[in-house]
């Protein structure tokens, strides 16, 4: 049991530290309801969720759970074009071209404009840090308070075409991607415009990221822009992804942003060839991924990073997982933090050795599961309850800072 166990540690370490990204694919083989995946997203205990061509699945690691409409009259249809994970009260958010639907862990609720949606042909659909859920439609934008929806088209402002995508400012004002109007900018009350004029790469703009100190990442039909806390115009990427010629600009399908900072764009062109993939880039340089690495399939629709910061991107060919090679870069034990005692059995003391300027702290098994999470009391050291917990190797992290925990 031992030599097992030292074992497992010897693997963790070197998955951990490695440099080269491993990818995993997954396709109906697996458990998918079909390898055309939509839309994805994760929950606060990191089970990914699909929206595909024939419903919605719940992958948690190990087993496979399929929702469509034959196991569930609520959901409008079975092709699912959004799907949101909701982290304020955990609630599955999914839009087709028929409406969208809420699953709150026992049962789907059917919404359509009827309701109060403002189109049924719903793009996407994001949280906002106040927990309101917002709609990107064919129309315009819905806004949803868990009690009364808010429509915004072009008669408030809006641009004719709908909005494909939504993000919140680091103020809190609303980003909205248009089809055809370039970036605009809801405070809450009226609308503002960014487009070519103001340095964005194209008007056709499809994804929107924030990082950390506030920029925004603009995809379009021909690259990225990236503008700062004032709508002010920073930098333009057009060739993050290498075409074949006479391709060389990249329409962005997708952005991500992860925790360490990296910036993860899908790109997917089809005018004459279909040819896509990711490009990932670490403040310096782009690093491609595509077939040729192993990725599901070169029509890239959506991506989701999980509570581990795996990548995850769908495809038409199924759904590819980018594993991170950044989980212990900074250790803690580099940064000063101890952990006591490792291995432990009851409880778990962490002494940051001075305060921590982060507030939560999470743990997660070898599978990369959410198994607990821990508001941080700001003082020199925090006591982590580990009692209930299995015997196994896991990942204790908090923000970029990553130990291996062992539990007897």
């Amino acid at each position: 049991m031992i030599k097992q166990l030292l074992g497992s540690i010897l693997l963790l370490g070197t998955a951990c530290i490695s440099n080269a990204q491993t990818i995993t694919n997954y396709t109906t083989t697996d458990g998918l309801p079909s390898n055309n995946v939509l839309c994805l997203s994760t929950d606060v205990s990191n089970n990914i969720w699909f929206g595909t061509q024939a419903g919605v699945a719940k992958y948690d690691g190990s087993n496979w759970t399929v929702y469509n409409t034959t196991t569930d009259s609520a959901i409008p249809q079975n092709t699912i074009t959004a799907i949101l994970a909701a982290r304020k009260d955990n609630k599955i958010w999914i839009g087709t071209d028929n409406g969208a639907a809420m699953y709150d862990g026992a049962k789907w609720t059917k919404y359509t404009t009827t309701d109060g949606l403002g189109s049924d042909r719903i793009n996407h659909i994001f949280e906002a840090k106040n927990g309101d859920i917002w709609f990107s439609d064919f129309k315009g934008a819905t806004k949803y308070d868990g009690t009364t929806f808010t429509n915004l088209d072009n008669t408030d402002g809006l641009p004719f075409g709908g909005v494909l995508d939504i993000k919140e400012a680091l103020n809190g004002d609303i980003l909205m991607a248009t089809g055809l109007g370039g970036l605009f900018v809801y405070d809450g009350s009226k609308f503002s415009s960014y487009t070519v004029v103001d340095g964005l790469k194209s008007n056709s703009t499809t994804a929107l990221a924030v990082e950390q100190n506030g920029n925004i990442w603009i995809g379009t039909g021909e690259g990225v822009s990236v503008f700062d806390t004032a709508y002010s115009h920073v930098k333009t990427f057009t060739r993050m992804y290498t075409m074949p010629a006479p391709d060389t600009l990249n329409p962005v399908e997708d952005i991500k942003i992860d925790s360490r900072g990296n910036v993860w764009v899908g790109i997917y062109v089809d005018y004459l060839v279909t040819v896509g993939g990711v490009a990932m880039y670490n403040g310096s340089t782009w690093a491609n991924y595509d077939t040729d690495d192993g990725l599901a399939g070169p029509t890239i629709r959506k991506m989701a990073l999980d509570n581990y910061n795996n990548l995850w991107v769908g495809t038409s060919a199924g759904v590819s997982k980018i594993s991170s090679p950044y989980l212990t870069t900074q250790s803690m034990a580099s940064n000063k933090v101890q952990i006591y005692p490792n291995p432990a059995r009851d409880v778990v003391i962490i002494n940051f050795g001075s305060k921590p300027e982060l507030n939560t702290l999470q743990l997660f098994n070898y599978a990369g599961k959410l198994v607990l999470e821990k508001g941080i009391n700001l003082s020199f050291s925090q006591s982590l309850d580990i009692s209930d917990l299995r015997s196994g190797i896991y990942l204790l992290r908090i923000g970029s800072l990553a130990s291996k925990v062992i539990v007897e």
